[in-house]
């Protein structure tokens, strides 16, 4: 007998073999070749849901692509499987699909996945999606980095998320840049180097030079680092020079890195006028480094 590949939903079990699978899936591309819309009543999008969980690639390539067209009505579906069917595939898929759909509906179970499945797959797949909504995903984002229990996992893919989605809303990040907590301004001044580059944003700009005397030094490390990212040394060397006298010292280090990695070759008299007052062994390391690099690279 052909292994059925099931969904409940509302209690009421949606059940596809492999034949009916085949089937269903041979009629979709059909459809979606005709230009036609799959359907999108209740048990059609149940059925497709269902064949999330098919082990075969190009199935769930399919049922996923057909669910994307039906669009927001397949949503609430694709939710109920995301957050309670038990095959990691089907959760896999319906997370996927959902990046597809970009529904702002679906943020709050997204954001549940994130904190609450164990599969990691799921975990990346779902902050895709959230990505994909938008600016409306930023709050979420922004609460899962400032739980404490979030892994650091968790808090990876959601400054990476926060990052991607600030390039399409750079308003909502520099919002975030302002924040009463250092958790979130610290992740979106690292957030802002591509909305720098890419939007010659000059009020971005200003935010991360208010971010090198922020009152956090996670804040003004970031900041500074940053600035070593950017490919401006005559506009960023400046702006660190000052940072090399910092109280904290890895934002000492920061700043020293980050003018090694600009080439600010014309920093040298104050990497060594820090370097002969620095009684830090690490920062000590990394400012021999950063003159003897830069000295190099003037001869």
């Amino acid at each position: 007998m052909s292994e059925a590949y099931s969904l409940s939903v509302n209690g009421q079990p949606q059940q596809l073999n492999e034949q009916e699978a085949s089937q269903l899936a041979k009629e979709l591309r059909q459809q979606l070749r005709n230009g036609n819309l799959p359907p999108s009543d209740a048990d059609a999008i149940e059925k497709m849901v269902a064949g999330l969980g098919d082990p075969r690639g190009l199935m769930r390539l399919t049922f996923a692509e057909s669910l994307g067209v039906v669009g927001k009505a397949a949503v609430p579906s694709l939710c109920r499987a995301l957050s309670s069917h038990e095959s990691v595939t089907v959760r896999r898929a319906a997370a996927k699909t959902l990046t597809l759909i970009e529904d702002p509906r679906a943020l709050p179970v997204l954001l549940e996945a994130l904190r609450g499945d164990p599969d990691p797959v799921v975990q990346g797949s779902v902050v895709g999606a959230m990505a994909a909504v938008g600016a409306e995903a930023i709050p979420l984002l922004l609460d899962v980095l400032i739980d404490p229990e979030s892994t650091a996992m968790q808090l990876g893919l959601a400054s990476w998320a926060l990052a991607f989605v600030g390039a399409r809303a750079p308003e909502a990040l520099r919002d975030a840049a302002a924040s009463d907590h250092a958790e979130i301004r610290c992740a979106a001044i690292a957030a802002l180097g591509d909305q720098i580059q890419s939007l010659a944003d000059d009020v971005a700009k200003a935010l991360v030079v208010g971010a090198l005397s922020d009152i956090d030094a996670d804040v003004r490390a970031e900041a500074a680092t940053l600035l070593g990212k950017l490919h401006d040394p005559d506009w960023a060397a400046p702006q660190l020079e000052p940072l090399l006298i910092d109280a904290v010292g890895q934002v000492r280090k920061n700043a020293a890195l980050s003018l090694m990695k600009l080439r600010a070759s014309g920093s040298i008299p104050s990497l060594q006028a820090r370097l002969d007052q620095e009684n830090q062994s690490d920062v000590q390391a990394v400012l021999s480094l950063a003159i003897n690099q830069l000295s190099n690279e003037d001869a």
